[in-house]
């Protein structure tokens, strides 16, 4: 009788390496300390901010329009929040760095930036409209963004693997200074131009344009994935970023420039369409990328007999993975979240495998020991009779 899946019956292989331990329930992930505890304490001065953010929109944008901007708000932050989720879904980050990205774009590069347009505004007063939409904020704006994605890079950084993690953090930072400057924008079109005003606003920004500041800076993400894949480290990093930086300001510019020198909607049609196609068609790219670095980390292990071959092509394909949790419905007890286990710490096992050859973290060898038994374990769960 033919078995549903290959895991139902998986190859016996002679393995070449010694077996694992006995794996155990209670294996911890492994945790880095040091530059996460910086982020930590970053993120309680933000909290802090936020507080404040939320009392100055209150007090001069009224309680009345700063809720019903901010329900507004939600409405496109939720829909770029799901399509970034899909993006990370291959190998998620951290749910504290995702936090701290949205909460960096939504709090503190909206402080920074308001601070410098505030200086420069005292400043050099006289300074042309248009030349402040199209230079000033494209440059302020993804620099006080950029920073986040910088400090996740440099303080988190065996959490930032490659292009794919650069791009999620460099989106979720970008959504987070959409949502609270739409916060700003649907508010000052409810105040000045009744509801009428607010919905045109809400269609160009939430409709229209959801996922501007999400490509701007997953550019600068993308630049500093880059930059994790070939091992650079520290000061070594800021060229990337700048770089990065470059690029994001230009498709920045170029954005705030469709609305002040050109027929929006002619420019949406014939060059913002076709961009955002680009962007998509490039994190496909980037994610198929990742599939066969996986596969091929994996396939090391193949080799030492820790996995047989259908189980590599079941983890490092998109498809083998959707057999594999539909093979596992069909198996008494809760055998779904031990496949998900399964899936995710034979993932993070072929990261750690990657750091080891590259050499880049001393504490990868570590880890990759930690995720090989949990990935045991899991498996040991899914195959339990």
């Amino acid at each position: 009788m033919p078995f549903p899946s290959p895991l139902a019956q998986p190859a016996r292989m002679t393995p070449t390496a010694p077996p694992p331990a006995p794996p155990r329930r209670d294996l911890p992930l492994p945790t880095p300390t040091g530059g996460r505890v910086v982020l930590w304490v970053i993120a309680a001065v933000l909290v802090i901010a936020a507080l404040g953010l939320a009392l100055y929109f209150l007090a001069f944008l009224g309680p009345v329009a700063s809720i019903v901007s901010a329900v507004l708000a939600l409405i496109p932050l939720t829909l770029v929040l799901l399509a970034i989720r899909i993006v990370d879904r291959w190998e998620p980050e951290p749910r504290g760095l995702i936090a701290f990205a949205l909460v960096w774009g939504a709090v503190a590069s909206v402080v920074l930036a308001l601070g410098v347009d505030l200086v420069i505004t005292v400043m050099a007063p006289g300074l042309p409209e248009a030349l402040g939409t199209v230079l000033q904020a494209p440059i302020v704006e993804e620099i006080a963004k950029g920073a986040g994605v910088l400090l996740i890079f440099v303080a988190a950084r065996r959490a930032f693997d490659g292009p794919v993690d650069g791009v999620v953090y460099g989106a979720l930072v970008g959504a987070g200074f959409a949502f609270t400057e739409n916060i700003l924008y649907f508010a000052d079109s409810l105040i000045t131009g009744g509801v009428e005003n607010a919905a045109v606003t809400f269609f160009l920004r939430g409709v229209l344009s959801p996922f501007a500041h999400v490509m701007f800076t997953a550019v600068t993400g993308y630049a500093l994935g880059r930059a994790a894949r070939t091992g650079a480290r520290g000061a070594a990093a800021l060229g990337p970023w700048v770089l990065g930086l470059v690029g994001a300001i230009g498709l920045h510019a170029l954005w705030n420039g469709s609305t002040v020198f050109a027929d929006f909607f002619l420019l949406y049609a014939t060059l913002q369409i076709p961009l955002f196609v680009l962007f998509i068609v490039g994190v496909v790219l980037l994610r198929s990328e990742e599939a066969r670095l996986t596969r091929a980390r994996l396939s090391d292990y193949a080799m030492a007999g820790w996995f047989s071959p259908a189980e590599v092509e079941m983890l490092a394909t998109g498809a083998g993975r959707s057999r594999a949790l539909t093979w596992a419905r069909s198996l008494p007890g809760d055998r779904v979240s031990a496949m998900r286990r399964f899936i995710v710490e034979a993932t993070a096992l072929a990261a750690a495998r990657q750091r080891v050859i590259t050499g880049r973290d001393p504490h990868a060898a570590r880890d990759e020991r930690v995720f090989l038994e949990r990935a045991t374990r899991a498996r040991h769960d899914v195959l339990l009779d």
